[in-house]
């Protein structure tokens, strides 16, 4: 019976490497079939080939990121829109959070179930976004990053409760990137 045993331990493993790859892979594919509806599926174009270099830094298969292509030139499926929640954190730690969703109320409602559930609540667009300066181009191939303008110190056990919050917002397949201008 000690075969059972290992076999159950690799079972286990497996899966959650699956999950953890099943989650890149979506949010890479609605990055992908978003910027390719945005230039109409010419893979030459730099806002596409970004967000195919992004999706095969994390290897994702070239048959996912064909479908993925296809898709957002097809204009089957859903209409993808860029939305960004801000929101302040632990210790006075300022977050930006953005999202590549096909239902606004959906991926609204998720982002304040995560922050609840850390004692946070959504900030007033503006309120937030001071603190960083906005770098890089088209929202749908990934290309804006935004860059703390400030920074603020924050305890140990703020610093923890941070990592755990982003960790949770990172599960979420809506949520494509994290910003935050905590040291």
């Amino acid at each position: 019976m000690a075969g059972h045993n290992k076999w159950s331990k690799i079972k286990r493993q497996k899966e959650k490497t699956d999950g953890q790859k099943s989650r890149i892979f979506s949010k890479f594919a609605k990055a992908i079939s978003s910027a390719s509806r945005l230039v109409k599926g010419d893979v030459n174009s730099p806002t596409l080939r970004a967000a195919i270099d992004k999706a095969r830094e994390f290897n994702m298969p070239a048959d996912n990121i064909e479908r993925a292509v296809k898709k957002g030139v097809g204009g089957e499926g859903e209409q993808l829109e860029n939305i960004t929640y801000e929101a302040y954190g632990p210790g006075g730690s300022a977050l930006i959070i953005e999202t590549l969703t096909g239902n606004r109320n959906k991926a609204a409602q998720e982002v304040k179930h995560i922050l609840s559930e850390f004692g946070i609540e959504l900030a007033q667009p503006g309120s937030a976004s001071w603190a960083f300066k906005k770098e890089g181009g088209d929202p749908a191939s990934g290309g804006v990053s935004w860059r703390p303008t400030s920074t603020v110190p924050i305890s140990e056990e703020d610093g923890k409760v941070l990592e755990n919050l982003i960790e949770k917002l990172e599960e979420n397949d809506e949520v494509q990137e994290i910003y935050t201008n905590a040291e």
